[in-house]
């Protein structure tokens, strides 16, 4: 057994160093072993609603419901299609009704709408959906300001539309927001993720949906919040809802589905962002998610490329219509401009796009 020299010369230092073997088995490496993945991954494409819900310029009704027709013909099994809050707080979803009844409804497809209260709930079921979503925090501070009451007054109220929901024999998903990090806060604690969502869950909610808001994640953090979560939730009613501020969002899902999570929230070409993270990406992409997938082996949704492709083509068309200005600015035009779409082992290179939208926002200013 040698040893590894090495000798630098750096002005009039001079230093060497012998204490490296060369024999691998005295080194003490650890590592885990790699655990095996679920056979079958559901992904719940949000783009509809999470994605497009912050974008500033107001996408016209027939425009999303396109959207939504494209993304069942492609494939996707679950596609949430819009929310029942106040106009007054997200006015890109003040056309819900005009959005859930103009749908064409795929046949082995569901289409969640998200309900903050009862008033929307009922007005949801009035307008003809067919499951819903109640949306609450781990974080005190984020739950105020995103909803205007407190962590407990909002479990509260969910109680009200579980119990209308059940009587409607209407399936209810939950989602936690800010379960591994808060814009307020910093920090969220993995016991508080896993008593919000057992709560949900104890409710009634036949899901929870984890979502990692502002994109601060880690694997590592993940691996901690989920190792709380799935004490008191089993994995079967747990999906995870990453954004990828810090490219860390396969990352962190290639996680979950080792720890035992079968579903995956995704929205198409990244669409979405959350307006509490300066410059963050969006949602984690759809394409990017089931190319990993079926890198992996794992049974999951068949995205065709050609629908990819011309969903792409779709939104990038009417957004550039409705205003070009505000495309340049939009976290929309910032996934599709930089992305290239990784779909069923093809990879799809949008350079001549790239390049005509490089002189289009030089042309903007």
């Amino acid at each position: 057994m040698g040893l590894l020299t090495f000798r630098s010369t750096v002005g009039s230092l001079h230093f060497s160093l012998q204490s490296v073997a060369l024999n691998p088995l005295s080194l003490k490496l650890s590592s885990l072993p790699i655990q095996s993945f679920p056979k079958e991954v559901k992904v719940v494409e949000v783009g509809p609603r999470d994605g497009l819900q912050n974008e500033k310029t107001v996408v016209p009704s027939e425009v999303k419901i396109h959207l939504i027709n494209l993304l069942s013909e492609a494939g996707l099994q679950a596609i949430e299609a819009t929310s029942f809050v106040s106009p007054k707080w997200v006015p890109q979803m003040a056309d819900h009704k005009n959005v859930i009844q103009g749908i064409k409804k795929y046949p082995n497809v569901t289409y969640p709408v998200l309900t903050p209260n009862l008033t929307g709930f009922q007005a949801a079921v009035e307008c003809g959906a067919k499951e819903v979503a109640i949306f609450g925090a781990a974080s005190e501070l984020f739950s105020k300001k995103n909803i205007n009451c407190s962590i407990d007054e909002s479990l509260q109220r969910f109680k009200d539309v579980i119990a209308a929901a059940k009587e409607a024999n209407i399936p209810v998903r939950g989602y936690v927001s800010c379960v591994l990090g808060c814009p307020y806060e910093g920090k969220v604690a993995p016991s508080k993720v896993a008593e919000v969502a057992y709560k949900m869950f104890s409710m009634g909610c036949y899901e929870i949906s984890l979502g990692d808001t502002i994109g601060v994640g880690t694997p590592g953090g993940m691996r901690d919040m989920l190792r709380a979560v799935l004490d008191v939730v089993p994995a079967k009613a747990l999906a995870v809802h990453c954004h990828d501020t810090y490219g860390q969002a396969l990352a962190n899902i290639l996680v979950a589905l080792q720890m035992g999570v079968q579903v995956v929230d995704a929205s198409v070409a990244g669409l979405g962002g959350c307006p509490y993270a300066q410059g963050a990406s969006g949602n984690v992409a759809t394409e990017d998610v089931v190319y990993m997938l079926h890198g992996l082996g794992i049974q999951t949704v068949s995205i065709q490329c050609s629908f990819a492709l011309y969903i792409f083509a779709f939104m990038l068309s009417k957004i550039v219509i409705l205003e070009l200005e505000s495309l340049m600015t939009t976290t929309l035009c910032y996934n599709l401009i930089y992305c290239n779409l990784f779909i069923g082992g093809l990879v799809v290179d949008f350079g001549p796009v790239n390049m005509i939208f490089s002189l289009l926002h030089m042309l903007s200013k």
